[in-house]
C-alpha cells in the first residue's frame, strides 16, 4: 500500500515544458517530472543554490497524471528590444531585484521566441515518493503546497494556479487505482464528456492493463548546470474514475 499525494492542476494557462529548440520553447501533453520537482521544491523553499536536494527529490518521485479536461495548445509570440537603455546590462528578477545580465547574446538587439502554453486544462496527479521515510516525506510536501514558502507556478512564473493544488493525502495500492478513485470534474457545457475514459501517464513499472504504449521522454534536469537531461518511459493508458459536480 502506497501513501499517495492527490494533486489538481488546473489554471488559465499551464506550461509542461518540453526540450526548448533554438528559440521556440514546445510544451508536453503531461507535467514533466523536471516540472513536478521544481513545483514541489518551490513550495518547500528550494531554489538553484539547492541543486543537490532537487536532484535528489526527483530521483525519488513517483507520478501518474491524467488530463481531466483537455486544453487548447496556443503559443505566445515574444519580442523584446534589449538595447533600451533601461534593458542595457541589466535585467529584473520577479521580486524586483535588480540583475547583471551576462555575455551571451541575449544582451542586445531584439530576442524573438515562441512560448507554447495550455489554456483551460485541468489535471489532477497522484505523487508518491521512493524511499518513502526519507525527508522530506509526503506530509512535509502537502504542508508546503498548502502554504508555500514562494508563490506556485504552473510551468513558467506566468501561469499561476487557478484553485489550490492538494486534494488530498490517502492510501492507494498503486498510482493508477489513485486517479482512478478521485471524482473528475465536468463542465456543464460538456455533459457529453461525463462518461468518456479519460487519458493517463503512468511509470514504466505501473500496471496500465490492456490499453497501453510506452513513450519516450526526455524531462529530467540536471540542476547543477540547468540543463535538460536523462531518457525514460511513460505509460499512457486510460482511466475511467466516477463523475464530481459540474465545476469549472
Amino acid at each position: 500500500m502506497l501513501n499517495v499525494l492527490l494533486l489538481r492542476l488546473d489554471a488559465p494557462l499551464m506550461s509542461f515544458g518540453g526540450v526548448v529548440v533554438d528559440n521556440r520553447g514546445v510544451i508536453l501533453d503531461f507535467p514533466a517530472l523536471s516540472m513536478m520537482t521544481g513545483l514541489i521544491g518551490n513550495a518547500l523553499g528550494y531554489d538553484h543554490r539547492h541543486a543537490n536536494h532537487l536532484s535528489v527529490l526527483q530521483t525519488r518521485l513517483r507520478y501518474a497524471v491524467r488530463c481531466d479536461r483537455a486544453g487548447q495548445r496556443m503559443t505566445d509570440y515574444q519580442t523584446v528590444d534589449l538595447g533600451q537603455e533601461h534593458l542595457v546590462d541589466t535585467g529584473w528578477t520577479t521580486r524586483g531585484a535588480r540583475e547583471k545580465r551576462g555575455k551571451g547574446a541575449a544582451t542586445s538587439g531584439t530576442s524573438i521566441r515562441y512560448r507554447e502554453y495550455w489554456a483551460d486544462a485541468v489535471y489532477t496527479a497522484a505523487v508518491t515518493l521512493f524511499p518513502a521515510e526519507e525527508s522530506p516525506d509526503l506530509g512535509t510536501i502537502a504542508h508546503a503546497l498548502q502554504e508555500p514558502e514562494r508563490p506556485l507556478f504552473l510551468g513558467r512564473k506566468t501561469c499561476l494556479p487557478a484553485a489550490p493544488l492538494f486534494l488530498a493525502l490517502t492510501p492507494a495500492s498503486s498510482l493508477r487505482s489513485a486517479l482512478e478513485a478521485v471524482p473528475r470534474i465536468v463542465p456543464e457545457r460538456r455533459r457529453d464528456e461525463a462518461s468518456a475514459p479519460l487519458t493517463a501517464w503512468l511509470p514504466e513499472n505501473e500496471d496500465a492493463c490492456s490499453d497501453w504504449r510506452d513513450i519516450p521522454v526526455t524531462d529530467e534536469r540536471d540542476w547543477e548546470n540547468q540543463i535538460v537531461v536523462g531518457r525514460r518511459l511513460i505509460r499512457q493508458t486510460r482511466v475511467n474514475p466516477p463523475e464530481a459536480s459540474n465545476e469549472r
